[in-house]
């Protein structure tokens, strides 16, 4: 069964859509004494308290699901996928039960098949740690229903700007569409003090390109890879195109809403409305 704006309280509110980082694996379920990831987890949980009200559910797009086309995480009670390596013991013991929400995988996937986009829903996959770390931090009583989307192996980000533009009726619906990934993304130049310039480059530009007049953002960010130190901050661009799903499922302005250097590399959220 489909859910429709109709079927909703006609008191819901327009969710926004955010770009968050979701941080290194299980970090901010780890010692921390040096308090890298503390700006970070406020700014999550610092999220519900940005949205006009509770959200009916959450659909988010991580950076670690890639596959042809686009699929939605189908299952009623998704099971948490710990695939993050070498860590302590206890983070994979980590619990989120938050539910998953059937209606919504197909609503949003017949969305994007409507707009001519392969589309399809898994009712066997769980969520990843691209999810369940973030969302563990900002909603931690697992009360709000989400639904992961892929990325198509493609990595297309025009493609998956539009794919966002075709999901944009979900936020009048009250959900709340994420994208989770990391504004910097190079594993080997993080706590290198030689990143930290190249990082803000990148970091200046994306943020402009967001910021800017909407009516030209999917153009800017489509060349993304032209950007000043771009192939640097994102020598693949996984953790990079849940911001084009996050864009384009907006007309309104974009923000930059978080932002610090971490582990000697810039890291910025966005915002849009």
């Amino acid at each position: 069964m489909q859910r429709s704006a109709a079927d909703l309280s006609p008191m819901t509110i327009r969710q926004p859509s955010f770009y968050i980082p979701h941080g290194g694996g299980p970090c901010f379920f780890m010692d921390d004494p040096a308090g890298i990831w503390t700006g970070m987890e406020t700014f999550l949980r610092s999220l519900p308290d940005r949205l006009p009200e509770r959200p009916h559910a959450i659909l988010i797009v991580s950076g670690h699901w890639e596959t042809e086309g686009f699929r939605f995480s189908a299952s009623p009670h998704p099971p948490l996928i710990f695939d993050y390596y070498n860590f302590p013991p206890h983070t994979y013991q980590l619990t989120w039960p938050a539910p998953g929400d059937p209606a919504l995988a197909e609503r949003a996937a017949g969305l994007l098949r409507a707009a001519g986009h392969p589309a399809a829903t898994d009712p066997d996959r769980g969520i990843d740690h691209g999810v369940f770390v973030p969302l563990k931090v900002a909603f931690p009583d697992a009360d709000v229903p989400v639904v992961e989307m892929s990325l198509d192996h493609g990595l297309d980000p025009e493609v998956a700007y539009r794919v966002g533009r075709a999901l944009r009726p979900l936020r009048d619906e009250g959900v709340l569409i994420i994208g989770a990934g990391m504004s910097f993304h190079n594993l080997r130049a993080y706590r290198d003090n030689r990143a930290t310039e190249p990082s803000l480059a990148f970091d200046r530009w994306l943020a402009s390109a967001v910021e800017g007049d909407a009516a030209g953002r999917e153009e800017r960010l489509g060349g993304w890879a032209d950007a000043p130190a771009a192939r640097f901050a994102h020598p693949r661009e996984e953790h990079l195109l849940p911001l084009m799903v996050a864009a384009g499922a907006s007309d309104g302005p974009g923000s930059r809403v978080y932002g610090e250097l971490v582990m000697d590399t810039m890291i910025s959220g966005f915002r849009f409305d």
